[in-house]
Parts: C-alpha cells; sequence; structure tokens
C-alpha cells in the first residue's frame, strides 16, 4: 500500500491566523494611514494599565532621540577640529570639548533607553493582567444561553486564543514605532540643521533598503499565510504520533507507517514552498541591495560635489553620513514594528469587539431580592428557542413543583427536560412565559443570588483541576462536619479513602502527586458537590450515568434520604429509578404529553408506559 495515493484533506485556517489573508492582501501605505489611531489605541490601554510607567516609557524614548540628535551634531565640533589646519596634538586637544559631548551624549541616550526598556518591562505584564482579568470576567458572567450562540463562541474563541494575548505586543509595538521614528526624526533633523539640501540625500539614501524590507517582509508573509493549513496537518499528525491520547490505537492498529508516510509528504511539500521562498527573497535582497548601493554611490557623488563647491566643510560630511546611517537603522526598526502592530490590532480588535459584545449580554440590575426558599415553583407558557435554532426546544410549557416533593422529568433524547431544568434554576431565561418562586418573578432576581439557592448534579459535570476537598466545596467554606457529611452521603468517601493524601489529594495527572479517577468515582464526588451545597432545589440530571448498577441503587436510596424536606428535580433515562416520585412530567418535543404519578402514567398507556415497558423487558 505504499504507493496508495494520501487524502491529506483541507484544514480550516485555525483562530491563531484567521487574520492572516488581511494581512498578505494589503500594502504598507494601507498600513500606515492606520498607523495614528493603532497607536493612539496602544497608547490609551497602556494609559489603563499604569499612567507612571507609560510617561516613564515615552518621556525617556523621547530624550533618547534628543541625545541622539545632540551626539550627532556634536560629533561636527569633533570632525571640525580633526579637519583643521595644525599639529595634530593640537588638533585632539581643540576636539576634546567636543569629543566628551559626543561621549556625554552616547551615555546619556543609553542610560534613557535602559530606563526606557525597564518602563516598558513593567508596563507589559500589567497590560496581560487587564485584558485578562477584562476578559474573564466577562466570560464568567454573560447569559448561559451566550455559549449556545455560535456567534458568541467564535467571537470568544478568537478573542481567547490570540486577541487578549496579544495587547502586551500591541503595546511594544507601538512603542517601537514611536521610538523609531523618533530616531528618524532626530537623524532628519541633524541633517536639516547642517544644510537643507542633505535631507533628500536621506531619501536617497534609505527608499532603496525599505523597498527591499518590504518586499522580502511581504513575500514571506504570503508564504507563511500559504503554509497555515500544511503546517497545522503537520501538527495534527505530530500530536497522533507523540500524544499519549493515540499511542494505544497507532499501535494496536499499526498505524506509525501510515502516519510517517502522511508527515512526510506534508513536510516535503512545505519544503519545497520554503526553498522557493529563500531563492525569491535573495534575488529581493540582491536588487535591493544593488539599488541601496546606486543610492549610496549618489549620496557620496552628492556629498562629493557640495565639498567641491564649498557648499559644506568636510566635518559636515563626516556628520551627515552618520545621521543618514542613523536614519537608515531607523527606518528599519520604523518598518518591522508598523507591520507588527497593524497585524497584531488587528487581532486586538477582536478582543475588543468580544468585550463589547459580552458587554451587552450582561444582565441588568434586578430589583427584586432572592427568595429564602419557597413553597412553590411555578412555570407558566415557556417557551425558549437556542440561539440560531430554527424550533423551539421548549413549547408553552407548564409546571408546578412543590417544597419537598420528589419531581421526575422524563422523555427521549432532545425533548427538552436539561433545558427546562435549567430554566427553573435560572440558568436560561425563557422567550416567552414565567417562572415563580411563590410570588416573585425570577425576571426580577438577580441570577447570581437564585443561583445560591439552587444545586445541579449534572452528567457532564466538570472534573476541576483542584484538590479532592475543593472538588466538593467549590471553595465555599461551610466546615469540616458539611464536607465530610456530603461526602458520605454521595458515596465520595469511600473514593477518598482511596487516595494517597485524602482530601488533599490533587486530582489531575497533569500535575505532580496529581492522582486520576474513574468515571464512575468522579460521579460520586459530583454528587457529593451537588449535596454539600445544601440548596433549596437539587437538580439531579442523569446523576447515575457512569455508576454500575449496585452504586446507581445505592445512590437513588441515598438521594431519597436526603431529600428529606427538600426538593428535589431528577432528569433520567433509567425509569425504575423514577417510579417513587411524587409526581413525573413526560416531555416530548418540547411539551409536556403526560404528568402524574408513576401508576397513572402506566394507565394512560402513553410514551411513558411504553418506555418504561421497553426498559423493563430488557431485564426480564
Amino acid at each position: 500500500m505504499q504507493d496508495e495515493p494520501l487524502e491529506l484533506g483541507e484544514i480550516a485556517t485555525p483562530t491563531w491566523n484567521v487574520h492572516n489573508d488581511k494581512m498578505a492582501e494589503v500594502g504598507f501605505l494601507t498600513i500606515a494611514r492606520r498607523l495614528p489611531s493603532l497607536v493612539a489605541q496602544a497608547m490609551r490601554m497602556a494609559w489603563g494599565a499604569s499612567r507612571r510607567d507609560t510617561m516613564a516609557t515615552i518621556t525617556l524614548n523621547l530624550l533618547g532621540g534628543v541625545f541622539t540628535a545632540f551626539g550627532l551634531l556634536a560629533t561636527t565640533g569633533v570632525l571640525t577640529a580633526l579637519f583643521s589646519e595644525g599639529p595634530t596634538p593640537d588638533r585632539v586637544l581643540a576636539a576634546l570639548p567636543s569629543l566628551v559631548l559626543v561621549g556625554g551624549a552616547a551615555v546619556l541616550r543609553t542610560t534613557v533607553q535602559a530606563g526606557a526598556g525597564w518602563a516598558e518591562s513593567r508596563l507589559t505584564p500589567q497590560i496581560t493582567r487587564l485584558t485578562e482579568e477584562r476578559l474573564f470576567g466577562l466570560t464568567s458572567r454573560v447569559e448561559l444561553v451566550a455559549y449556545d450562540d455560535p456567534e458568541f463562541h467564535d467571537a470568544l474563541e478568537r478573542a481567547r486564543a490570540r486577541g487578549a494575548g496579544v495587547a502586551d505586543w500591541v503595546v511594544s509595538s507601538a512603542i517601537d514605532v514611536v521610538t523609531a521614528a523618533v530616531g528618524i526624526a532626530a537623524a532628519a533633523g541633524v541633517l536639516g540643521l547642517l544644510h537643507p539640501v542633505l535631507l533628500p540625500l536621506l531619501l536617497l539614501a534609505v527608499l532603496p533598503d525599505a523597498w527591499a524590507a518590504v518586499r522580502s517582509a511581504r513575500m514571506r508573509y504570503s508564504t507563511m499565510y500559504g503554509l497555515i493549513p500544511a503546517r497545522r496537518r503537520k501538527w495534527i499528525i505530530a500530536e497522533l504520533l507523540a500524544e499519549r491520547e493515540a499511542a494505544a490505537e497507532v499501535r494496536s492498529f499499526t498505524m506509525r507507517g501510515f502516519l510517517l508516510r502522511m508527515y512526510d509528504a506534508v513536510a516535503r511539500a512545505e519544503q519545497d514552498v520554503l526553498l522557493q521562498l529563500a531563492r525569491r527573497q535573495t534575488v529581493a535582497r540582491l536588487v535591493g541591495e544593488a539599488l541601496g548601493g546606486l543610492g549610496a554611490a549618489l549620496v557620496y557623488v552628492a556629498l562629493g560635489i557640495l565639498l567641491a563647491v564649498a557648499a559644506i566643510p568636510l566635518a559636515v560630511a563626516g556628520t551627515a553620513v552618520l545621521a543618514i546611517r542613523s536614519g537608515q537603522s531607523s527606518l528599519s526598526s520604523f518598518l518591522y514594528a508598523t507591520n507588527s502592530l497593524y497585524e497584531q490590532g488587528l487581532y486586538f480588535t477582536d478582543f475588543l469587539e468580544f468585550c463589547e459584545d459580552a458587554e451587552r449580554r450582561l444582565t441588568g440590575p434586578r430589583p427584586a431580592a432572592a427568595p429564602v426558599g419557597f413553597d412553590r415553583i411555578t412555570a407558566d407558557d415557556i417557551t425558549f428557542t437556542y440561539p440560531g435554532a430554527e424550533e423551539p426546544a421548549l413549547r408553552e410549557v407548564s409546571i408546578e413543583i412543590k417544597r419537598g416533593e420528589v419531581i421526575a422529568f422524563v422523555g427521549e433524547n432532545g425533548s427538552g427536560k436539561t433545558t427546562l431544568a435549567k430554566i427553573l434554576s435560572g440558568l436560561y431565561e425563557p422567550d416567552t412565559g414565567t417562572v415563580r418562586w411563590d410570588d416573585t418573578d425570577l425576571r426580577q432576581v438577580n441570577p447570581e443570588d437564585l443561583r445560591q439557592r439552587t444545586a445541579v448534579i449534572a452528567q457532564d459535570h466538570t472534573r476541576w483541576p483542584l484538590t479532592a476537598r475543593y472538588n466538593i466545596t467549590m471553595g465555599t467554606g461551610k466546615g469540616e462536619q458539611a464536607l465530610h457529611a456530603a461526602a458520605a452521603v454521595a458515596g465520595a468517601d469511600q473514593v477518598i479513602a482511596d487516595l494517597p493524601h485524602g482530601y488533599r489529594t490533587l486530582l489531575d495527572r497533569r500535575f505532580k502527586d496529581g492522582h486520576e479517577l474513574s468515571g464512575g468515582q468522579w460521579q460520586r464526588i459530583a454528587v457529593a458537590r451537588g449535596f454539600h451545597r445544601d440548596a433549596d432545589l437539587l437538580i439531579c440530571d442523569e446523576p447515575t450515568a457512569a455508576l454500575d448498577a449496585r452504586a446507581e441503587h445505592a445512590l437513588f436510596e441515598r438521594i431519597r434520604h436526603h431529600s428529606d424536606g427538600r426538593t428535589v428535580l431528577l432528569i433520567t433515562h433509567r425509569l425504575a429509578s423514577v417510579r417513587y416520585a411524587d409526581r413525573i412530567y413526560v416531555l416530548d418535543h418540547g411539551k409536556i404529553t403526560e404528568q402524574g404519578d408513576h401508576h397513572t402514567l402506566m394507565s394512560l398507556n402513553g410514551l411513558y408506559a411504553d418506555l418504561y415497558t421497553l426498559q423493563a423487558a430488557a431485564y426480564r
């Protein structure tokens, strides 16, 4: 099968590179036009992170440009003295004062540049912290339904993957742009003071190099953009060859040779493209250097003519050469920083736009206080549709739950059971209809306060990379007695007793001394988490999915005993577990089609009786 053609397929551009197509298309003039607004945006962000460090960075960089210009002007005095007539010792002595100024300017420039670097290094972590706190402060507060909106999810991925992470890059690139611009201005200012005709010589010297640098950079950027799918494909294959999750199947299905063939095919294609890039960049550099050499020759010819007609002295010509060299270096830095600032600015704009959208999705102030307990929960004519869905998940649903009851939601997959439970607990808000705890409309209550009164044991519970204690307490401080009681009710105390460090054991094998649990053990920890909250409303959403038959029976017995005086909402497909519920609601395609206790529903010979009979038949 070695000659079989490989089907590599197409892989979409990852979030990290989502704007590379824009960068590949725009020219440098487009980037330069956006430069002032990007610099202003970066400076506002830096100012918000630390006014002192921002002021220090800007001021010290400006001073660096001043000292650069001063040093170049002082160089004229040195050259004037050295090129004057007279004995060499006398000329050296005459140059000493200007030489001291040159040395002093160099020392001061180095000092202030070091200070600017120190201030910028202080600024960077403050910006990173500020942007991350803003991002995660919003993601943890937006309405839960936002995570079911594909557009919000895509925007979040872009903001997380690169948007927030480039904030410090944006500021650093903006500072580099300002620093390079100051350097160019310093060189141009010196040349203007020496002689106005020297300014065009600066352009003549730097433009060829600038063209070559921009041309080479655009070539590389376009090539790297084209290679994104290939590199992502390589990364995916590498993960299969080197990661623990796939290691067993790679060996059991003897896939090593096949995967290496795929990797080699992609790597060779990438290699060919990079070799072509190297050739094209070499040609561009040669052309640029040839034009640069021609420009340098014209500069020296122009300086020679100016010297020949006595338009400038020799010392001024020497200083002009140094100023032009300084301007070339600053221009190279300016081009690189500008390109980087524009690219990072595209991703940072994603972050800003996501934050604006997330702020619109926050729950506003609510006038009513969360009820302390309830006698009855009622839902009247509830309709709910997920973002982007064509059909409602719930249609005109009405139910009633009394304090202390065990209520069960039953139905096939997609019938709306979990959605209805989330609405009753305040995690979702219905499109139409009302949910009340006694006389309190949940739309008038702060959802965060209401969630303190509810607990959810979910089938897809989170396996927190924390200690066993925190996996149960979720950071609440109710004391050891509440912790041990919740663990005992859920059967998690037996799991924790076998852990090497008890409740202090870290439940994540990726960390040192971490420990991994089985699915059933994790399920018991999640159940203990729900019991520990000791809430008015306990929602159990498929709480036994990962448990064996004996553990499942024991857990439901515990839930029944633990529910004494509490209200339990049970969602499960295992109907033998709900036959003792006070009331069972049967959902079908978002509507409640049957309700009553087990005997009532069996006598109806409807959907519940059909499902129960099918399950019971499997055990006969």
